[in-house]
């Protein structure tokens, strides 16, 4: 039966996740796939953009069109990195830091509104099951 496959119950629930976050952030202007960009560039220390790209496994051409979108919307900037003058550092700009608070707000009410049928032993459950199999 299809509605025991793996294959279809992970691509469908994705479906349905992204369509539900991509409804609360439209009104930021960014998509899912961004505000993980900014979450990535809004750590402690900056990032090279080959940096950034490891963290969330992407290659290097998209991670360049990504952070072209969010320079393009005034989110993040380019900045020559100090000690090495050959590569550039991503830096969120004030705009794009709260873009980040307020995108991850409505992002994780969205979520928890998404796994409301489950309680929340199950959502750290499911959550670690997932990390297991990814092998994280």
């Amino acid at each position: 039966m299809l509605h025991d496959r793996l294959g279809y119950l992970l691509k469908h629930v994705q479906l349905s996740l992204t369509e539900q976050t991509g409804a609360v952030l439209a009104p930021l202007d960014v998509t899912g796939r961004e505000l993980a960009v900014l979450t990535v560039l809004g750590g402690p220390e900056a990032l090279a953009q080959q940096q950034a790209a490891a963290k969330l496994g992407v290659d290097r051409t998209t991670m360049v069109d990504l952070v072209d979108a969010l320079q393009g919307k005034q989110l993040v900037e380019r900045r020559p990195d100090p000690a090495d003058r050959r590569r550039n550092l991503v830096h969120l700009t004030e705009r794009g830091r709260q873009v980040l608070v307020e995108g991850s707000r409505v992002h994780a009410r969205a979520e928890r509104e998404f796994l409301a049928a489950l309680d929340e032993d199950e959502i750290r459950q499911l959550k670690s099951l997932l990390q297991r199999v990814l092998k994280e």
